[in-house]
């Protein structure tokens, strides 16, 4: 055991009116991206033909009739992502095969050509009314490579794929995402289409100012790298894109999973990640499906590094969430109520390092993020128990309206003014960051930020005691 021995320079608490004039740290989020950001979870449908050939690429040449669930049920998804936690879904309307789960006026491979509903389904709409009914948020991924169409692959066709966003943002919007997939290969034509991606992003700028746009380099939200559902460490919000394009132009994957910590555009990571092995619904994979824990796991390393966790949950050939899926997610809803139920820091006395003389308690554990503590010179928090409290998680929040400043800080818990663990260092913090350790019993623990961009600001501190199965690994 070794006793506290820097000693720790006295700060300032700034009130609410003070606070107003911390300067923001460039770059910041536009409006849109902050109501985006506290989205945190949500699901991932890949749903179409796919679903019942197995593939998970499709040829675009399958036969519209292909396509009949018997049993389709969008209240039953959206019912089953309430209960789970998730706060919207993003639908596959477009994959790559081109065939369209709305009856498009610009394409000949819809379900208007399908003996589903005898041509009469759309299934855009139906998924928009259950998300309305539940109060959840839809999002939709319009892949822009088509391996159906017969204008892919020339000039007409960017024409097609403008079109056919205008037509599922007027019909089933407002969106909370528009998910564009990177992928360009050929049409039925053996031609691959040179996407107008600058007039792509002036139409949804146009038609949806308010809604965020999805792809490797953004505008809004950028792909993490991987598809293994995790972001890096650190993760930074900002991202450079000159110089980049989509697809196979983008940023080395490594840059995707953690940023560019002095990036000129605020580009926060989305982690997509599918609950079973492919993404489109398989039987074979039944037994596959990850379990609540897994899914924990890669909670903390995504939403826990700041970033987003979008969960695929493909339906089955009925068109329903399958029984092995939907188990899966309550269980992970119940493992996150469980861990994150009870914030220990509830009766805590917070203050600056080694002052003691403002309980900052009611400005860092309110779940506002327009409130916080500004630090000055020694960057710290100072959290004293009641009394002696078993811990091995803690979870900070930085205000991301005023930019993203934190580039590292330390954790040290203490008993009877002795250290009873080694130092835990952690890199950023963004919305929010979730540090697990070790269980231990402690009396106190001090935050110390080492390093940031400009004076660290704290909008959120809690502390947990979790299953010690579920540190993260």
């Amino acid at each position: 055991m070794k006793s506290i021995f820097p000693i720790l320079l006295t700060v300032v608490l700034i009130t609410t009116s003070q606070a107003q004039n911390v300067q923001p740290v460039e770059p910041v989020p536009s409006a849109r991206q902050l109501q985006w950001s506290n989205m945190e979870f949500y699901l991932f449908t890949h749903f179409g033909p796919n679903t019942f050939t197995d593939l998970e690429w499709g040829k675009g040449t399958e036969a519209e009739d292909m396509f009949n669930p018997t049993a389709l049920d969008c209240n039953q998804w959206c019912r089953i992502a309430k209960a789970a936690g998730a706060k919207g879904i993003i639908i596959t309307a477009k994959h790559h095969d081109g065939f369209c789960l709305w009856p498009s006026e610009y394409s000949t491979h819809t379900v208007a050509q399908s003996k589903w509903k005898d041509g009469k389904g759309d299934v855009l709409k139906e998924l928009s009314e259950a998300c309305k009914k539940y109060n959840l948020k839809l999002g939709i991924y319009l892949s822009p490579w088509d391996r159906n169409h017969p204008k892919y692959g020339t000039d007409e066709y960017n024409d097609v794929f403008v079109n056919m966003m205008k037509e599922v943002v007027s019909r089933y919007g407002p969106l909370f995402e528009f998910w564009w997939d990177g992928a360009n290969g050929e049409g039925p034509n053996g031609k691959k289409q040179v996407y107008d991606w600058h007039r792509f992003e002036e139409t949804m700028r146009t038609i949806a100012p308010n809604t965020p746009v999805f792809s490797d380099i953004g505008p809004d939200i950028r792909w993490v790298g991987n598809e293994n559902g995790f972001a890096g460490d650190p993760d930074w919000n900002l991202l450079d894109t000159a110089g980049f394009t989509r697809g196979a132009g983008a940023p080395p994957t490594d840059t995707l999973n953690h940023g560019n910590v002095n990036g000129k555009n605020w580009i926060p990571a989305e982690c997509d990640v599918s609950i079973r092995p492919g993404w489109f619904y398989h039987v074979n994979e039944d037994e596959k499906v990850k379990t609540p824990e897994e899914l924990f796991q890669l909670y903390l390393k995504s939403v826990g590094r700041g970033a987003s966790l979008l969960l695929n949950v493909p339906p089955d050939r009925r068109g329903l969430i399958n029984e092995h899926d939907s188990a899966a997610l309550i269980g992970f809803k119940k493992l996150r109520d469980e861990t994150f139920g009870n914030n220990l820091l509830k009766n805590a006395m917070i203050s600056y390092n080694n002052t003691g003389s403002s309980n900052l308690s009611k400005t860092v554990t309110d779940n506002d993020s327009k409130t916080f503590a500004v630090l000055s010179s020694n960057k710290g928090l100072k959290i004293r128990f009641k009394s002696p409290t078993t811990l091995n998680c803690i979870m900070l929040q930085e205000p991301i309206q005023l930019g993203q400043r934190v580039k590292s800080f330390s954790i040290v818990l203490t008993k009877s003014d002795k250290v009873i663990q080694e130092e835990i260092g952690g890199t950023t913090i963004g919305r929010k960051r979730i540090i697990t350790f070790p269980a231990v019993e402690a009396d106190s623990f001090f935050i110390t930020i080492k390093d940031s961009k400009s004076e660290p600001l704290i909008s959120e501190v809690a502390a947990y005691k979790i299953d010690d199965g579920l540190v993260e690994k």
